[in-house]
């Protein structure tokens, strides 16, 4: 676990570089997600490079596309993508647009546009019950997203269909690109919004990996509903300027808050390896 963490930092590194050079990028919600996707892709997620087509993978969509950056880096340190193309992040003819593409190896579909990431989701594991296949559906979503109206029928339908073969994991930082969540569309007690509509609901500290890797264990060894993970996070997590800040959402940093953040992350690193 300690790895982790240290790979969780050097991730977070990759994602300001990434940004800082193309200028452009939803910097607080990647540092906000890094860790439940370094949880899921290094522990628990069943697919490699070399088995991107295998039908046997596991199928995994951030719904919360606007954050690919930390997908990219996620995946560059997997092995399913050069780390030197972190720098061809939206140049101009490159296939690493600001939201994910299928293009790239690794991404299920495109996503991005709110909403629709746990219907598809809600399909893929439909698809694995129908063929009996032993693979397992994972996305990742933002707060701000479940006020789009079409994740509750997708949430409906996982629970009907008894989809114990599906986990949702909120990213639930408190913030969107306008302000609170609370503000913006009130979303109350989240866990027993979601326990009404028959999910197994797993509270988590979402920057913590240990809690992370409990949780996803148990969505898989839960049967007869779908999990969902609600992970209390921090929006620019790990560089102290950027955490709880709005103007953060999306944001490149300039060249002395660049340097302050890396050297930041830096000494974080450093401190768990």
């Amino acid at each position: 676990m300690e790895n982790l963490r240290a790979i969780s930092l050097a991730l977070r590194m990759d994602i300001i570089n990434t940004i800082y050079r193309a200028k452009a990028g939803h910097i607080g919600g990647d540092l906000s997600v890094t860790d439940i996707l370094v949880t899921l892709y290094y522990k628990h997620l069943n697919i490699s490079p070399q088995t991107v087509q295998d039908p046997k993978r596991d199928r995994f969509v951030l719904s919360k596309g606007h954050c690919v950056e930390a997908l990219y880096a996620v995946l560059a340190g997997r092995g399913f993508l050069p780390r030197e193309d972190l720098g061809k992040v939206y140049q101009f003819g490159s296939p690493y647009i600001g939201h994910p593409s299928n293009k790239i190896p690794g991404i299920e579909m495109n996503s991005g546009s709110l909403g629709h990431g746990l219907s598809v989701c809600v399909g893929m594991a439909l698809a694995g019950k129908l063929d009996k296949a032993d693979y397992r559906v994972y996305t990742v979503m933002g707060d701000g997203e479940l006020a789009e109206g079409s994740v509750w029928e997708g949430v409906m339908a996982a629970s009907h269909y008894k989809l114990d073969n599906l986990c949702a994991v909120v990213d639930r930082n408190g913030l969107q690109i306008s302000g609170t969540t609370e503000t913006v569309m009130s979303q109350g007690d989240l866990a027993s919004r979601w326990s009404s509509f028959g999910w197994n609901v797993i509270h988590v500290n979402g920057h913590d990996i240990d809690s992370l890797d409990a949780a996803f264990v148990e969505s898989k060894a839960h049967k007869g509903t779908p999990s969902v993970i609600i992970a209390d996070t921090v929006k620019g997590y790990g560089v102290s300027f950027m955490e709880n800040n709005l103007k953060w959402h999306h944001r490149a940093p300039t060249e002395a808050e660049y340097l302050a953040a890396m050297n930041e992350l830096e000494q974080r690193r450093l401190a768990v390896s």
